[in-house]
């Protein structure tokens, strides 16, 4: 088995991550993962079918009898076998500040977030992620977390490709708790009391912890908080039932059947902003361009992750710098990515190797990636996600 430290050398500062595949037994796959057909129910039928694709991730997806406990951690890949493989966390544990950075190192111990897509044909219950503090109660980080709707992996856009967001702000706390209160007693439609935007590719949002919302039916690009905490607030969506515990899964023991307790999750004055589109809708904004490439911060405008998009056409040869490590997903387009061959999949299979996805050390972000487009004619596009700390992340909405 190769040695993490040879494998950061030989690529020398970068990682080639393995893909790592997430299945839920809830919802529908929305089929726009390029993964093969035969593979959505490859971890078994009892955990559902693959609906997500996780990348540079040091969190795991949770516990339970069927669920291995390295499910949802990237592994690196230092050569060609597929069998020769490394968890990422454990490179981060043993590298640190070399491979992350010192700021990152010393701030969190670790890296401090991860990405996702997100691929669901029906869209998702109602719920919301905790803030630190609610999350602290239980052992956990608080979960913030940013969207944005890539073109390529968008072919079709599933059953309902509309999020809600918040309450509208006439609803009061006392119509959201008599729905909470009815659980078990009907359907309590409680998105009647939400509002709901049209999904519009090439943009995105952020949604702050205590924010109820439910994701509509588009792939979705994630980059969020080293967290899987939440609550679900919607007790049948799309026909499907979900329990009492869902709504409580993160709340202490002794405060199950507390409403008062349960209600205080809510960011009650941010989830009825009357200008919530205006404060957390995020269109794309220029990062900068040169010749033959062009990029955009696609998350930005808050205290915890950010993420770029970057577009090389088609013959060109760049050197890009960031000054901060990061993960990168390549989503169109072929050529090679530092020391890496590089591509786009079109259908992968469970257990293959990709050539999309890198982890890039600070030092070689700060010393620059030469990345080539092999294409004639098609685009490479890379998304690419951060930390907080990348300096030149925009901190306002314009």
């Amino acid at each position: 088995m190769t040695t993490i430290r040879e494998a950061f050398e030989r690529g020398e500062g970068v990682f080639h991550l393995v893909p790592n595949w997430v299945p839920h037994n809830f919802n529908r796959a929305g089929g726009r993962l390029r993964l093969h057909p035969d593979d959505y129910f490859a971890f078994g039928m009892q955990r559902g079918s693959i609906k997500e694709r996780w990348f540079c991730s040091t969190v795991s997806i949770g516990n339970g009898a069927t669920i291995p406990a390295d499910a949802g951690l990237s592994y690196v890949a230092p050569t060609d076998d597929a069998a020769d493989q490394f968890l990422f966390s454990d490179a981060v544990a043993e590298l640190g500040a070399d491979l992350i950075g010192a700021e990152l190192m010393a701030q969190y111990g670790g890296w401090p977030m991860y990405a996702k897509f997100f691929d669901y044909f029906d869209p998702l219950f109602h719920h919301l992620h905790l803030d630190d503090v609610a999350a602290g109660r239980i052992g956990r980080l608080g979960k913030p977390e940013a969207y944005y709707f890539p073109r390529q992996l968008n072919d079709h856009l599933g059953a309902f490709p509309l999020t809600y967001f918040g309450f509208d702000p006439d609803v009061t706390p006392e119509m959201v708790r008599e729905r909470l209160a009815d659980w078990n007693r009907r359907d309590t439609r409680i998105t009647e009391l939400s509002r709901a935007y049209r999904i519009e590719l090439g943009t995105g949002w952020y949604t702050p912890p205590g924010i109820v919302h439910a994701p509509g039916s588009v792939l979705t690009y994630e980059p969020q908080w080293n967290s899987n905490v939440g609550s679900v607030w919607e007790n049948v969506t799309s026909g499907e039932i979900f329990p009492y515990g869902s709504l409580v899964g993160g709340v202490p023991d002794d405060h199950k059947q507390d409403m008062d307790y349960i209600m205080s999750l809510l960011d009650w004055d941010t989830n009825v902003d009357p200008h919530y589109r205006k404060h957390y809708f995020r269109p794309p904004v220029p990062a900068r361009a040169g010749e033959g490439y062009t990029e955009n911060w696609i998350s930005y405008a808050n205290p915890y992750v950010g993420a770029k998009e970057l577009t090389i056409l088609p013959g060109h040869t760049i050197t890009v710098k960031d000054a901060v490590a990061h993960g990168c997903i390549i989503i169109q387009g072929h050529g090679s990515f530092g020391v890496y061959d590089a591509e786009a999949p079109i259908m992968l299979r469970v257990g293959q190797l990709s050539a999309d996805e890198y982890f890039v050390s600070e030092a070689a972000a700060r010393a620059g990636i030469v990345i080539r487009n092999d294409s004639r004619w098609e685009p490479m596009v890379i998304l690419k996600h951060f930390g907080p700390n990348h300096p030149d992340m925009p901190q306002a909405v314009a």
